[in-house]
């Protein structure tokens, strides 16, 4: 029995049903009934001019009024809620509240028949429902861990055309003519190949606000056309150059070919309603920023358009680190470390002939070999734009990742004790899909110091930038196509070098992908390259050295 009823029940029973009291049978019900009609209903417990929201019991009298209807004033507008209750009340109480009871309970039956055809079919559903629940609960691999992944499939080409140049002597500045590497080129980086890619992600969340990420990457890019390297030299005299036509960076094995790796292992978790820090075994830089200035797709084509315009900026460098960011409306300021060799137990390995610290095989943490990184950014996201300024601190060849700049702007970095690297990036989508595309952009500059053994490049600064353009919902909803241009890093300044840059090199890429289902989309691709090498091949030649190539991606997402 519900509340309500047990509370009008109650008093009226006790008053009805007393020892003193006349039986059922003695009981005058149309006496009751003709003082009930002698009292005036009232809807709204305000109509009793002596209840006052001071009243012990005024919510529930009110809630008999206003929600059940069935308690009647006198006719001079009062409730005289002190005064004794005579049996003819508790009667007329009792019988108004059964009527109204009973009205309610006829009309539920009226309405259980009338649908008894869908209640019956939705009490179905209901235990198949749990039936479901319960075998997902038998069977489920975690309560706290979600599991996804992603396939890629590539299959492509590329070609090269022009003269090539290579590094002669112990500068590098020197070059050589290779008159074999066009035809050592098409054997080895223009060759048809069939390439993957695999992910597994497990996001686990132990109080819905935190995450604890695991991946699992394998994959078999390295001597492909799209992810290895480049042999700029001969046979007998291999210079290889990483890179240079890479895809995107996620386009790389963590642990080797066909050898399934820990790509990420990081710990995310909230320290306030504002600040949110992250460490990790192995985190990448852009997991630890609350923005990321750009919605140009980062698994497309090139690895050049993955860095919001700014490699040096944000170099995506992977390792041991942890990071801190505050929030506060749309803005935010992110700020974090890695070192890339941040897991290794010896500070070097021992030094080269002029005293300089040999990084092989060494590393740990806040050292000279730590291949490190310190970034902070500054960043404000509004619903469909959003801007960022950056900067970032490198020092040991962790300034910029190799497939994203000209052999000379990349060995620059890895040469230098320290680069400083700023990046603004920014990006503008519309609302809705149409003829207007979603445009992201960035530009970043780079000063190195400090070449150590190669002291060429101290005082090297170095330039980047790019414009992405998508549209949504190209020809048939769902499908998309994009197309992106700008200049991978490239020397821009030699410092007090004797020679000038000339280090330029463009990059194209148009992309359109047909999203097949939910789970599986198909993307062919083309991109070009215009000087690949830079300034190596163009010291004493204005002969052009590019890179055609195409590819078609398939990608499986469960």
């Amino acid at each position: 029995m519900k509340l309500f009823q047990q509370m009008l029940l109650a008093p009226a029973a006790l008053g009805l049903l007393a020892p003193m009291a006349a039986t059922a049978s003695e009981l005058n019900i149309d006496g009751v009934n003709r003082y009930a009609d002698s009292q005036e209903q009232v809807t709204s417990i305000t109509q009793f001019s002596d209840v006052q929201p001071t009243e012990w019991a005024y919510q529930a009298l009110s809630n008999l009024v206003e929600r059940y209807g069935c308690v009647a004033g006198y006719p001079d507008g009062t409730f005289r809620g002190k005064r004794p209750l005579s049996r003819w009340e508790a009667a007329a109480l009792l019988n108004a509240c059964l009527d109204r009871i009973t009205e309610v309970t006829d009309e539920l039956r009226r309405l259980m028949k009338e649908f008894e055809v869908e209640l019956s079919v939705l009490k179905g559903r209901v235990d198949g429902l749990e039936a479901k629940v319960g075998e997902l609960e038998a069977n489920q691999f975690s309560t706290t861990t979600k599991l996804s992944g992603q396939a890629t499939f590539i299959i492509g080409a590329n070609t090269f055309g022009g003269d090539q140049r290579v590094f002669g002597n112990d500068t590098g500045l020197s070059p050589v003519i290779n008159p074999r590497f066009k035809n050592l080129s098409a054997r080895q980086n223009g060759a048809t190949a069939f390439n993957y890619d695999l992910r597994i992600d497990l996001n686990t969340s132990f109080t819905g606000k935190d995450l604890l990420r695991t991946r699992l990457r394998a994959g078999n890019f390295g001597n492909s056309p799209f992810g290895g390297q480049t042999n700029i030299g001969t046979a007998e005299d291999p210079v290889f150059v990483g890179g240079l036509n890479a895809t995107e960076v996620g386009f790389e094995e963590a642990s080797g070919a066909n050898s399934v790796g820990i790509d990420r292992l990081f710990y995310q978790f909230p320290l306030s309603s504002s600040f949110t820090a992250t460490v990790g075994a192995r985190v990448r830089q852009d997991d630890m920023l609350a923005v990321w200035p750009s919605v140009y797709p980062a698994d497309t084509v090139l690895d050049i358009f993955t860095y919001a315009g700014a490699p040096g900026a944000y170099s995506l460098n992977l390792g041991s680190g942890a990071g801190l960011w505050w929030t506060s409306g749309n803005f935010s300021v992110s700020a974090n470390y890695v070192a890339a060799n941040g897991n290794f137990g010896n500070v070097n390995s021992g030094t080269t002939l002029s005293g300089d610290t040999d990084c092989d095989n060494a590393g740990g943490i806040g050292n000279e070999c730590s291949a490190q990184t310190g970034t902070a950014q500054i960043a404000y996201a509004g619903d469909n734009f959003g801007i960022a300024a950056a900067y970032t601190y490198s020092s040991g060849g962790a300034g910029l990742y190799s497939g994203n700049g000209t052999p000379f702007a990349v060995s620059a970095f890895d040469s230098g004790d320290n680069t400083n690297s700023v990046g603004i990036s920014a990006y503008w989508q519309p609302s809705n899909s149409g003829w207007l595309p979603s445009i992201s952009t960035g530009w970043g500059l780079n000063s190195t110091n400090d070449g150590g053994d190669f002291d060429f490049v101290d005082g090297v600064v170095s330039q980047s930038w790019y414009v992405g353009l998508q549209w949504t919902d190209v020809f048939i909803k769902g499908n998309a196509a994009g197309m992106a241009v700008g200049q991978a890093t490239f020397v821009t300044d030699t410092g007090d070098n004797d020679f000038d840059a000339n280090d330029s090199n463009y990059a194209w890429e148009f992309w359109y992908k047909f999203q097949v289902t939910d789970n599986i989309s198909v993307t062919p691709a083309l991109y070009y390259l215009s000087q690949p090498l830079g300034q190596i091949q163009r010291v004493n030649t204005n002969e052009g050295y590019n890179n055609f190539g195409g590819f078609l991606k398939t990608t499986f997402k469960f």
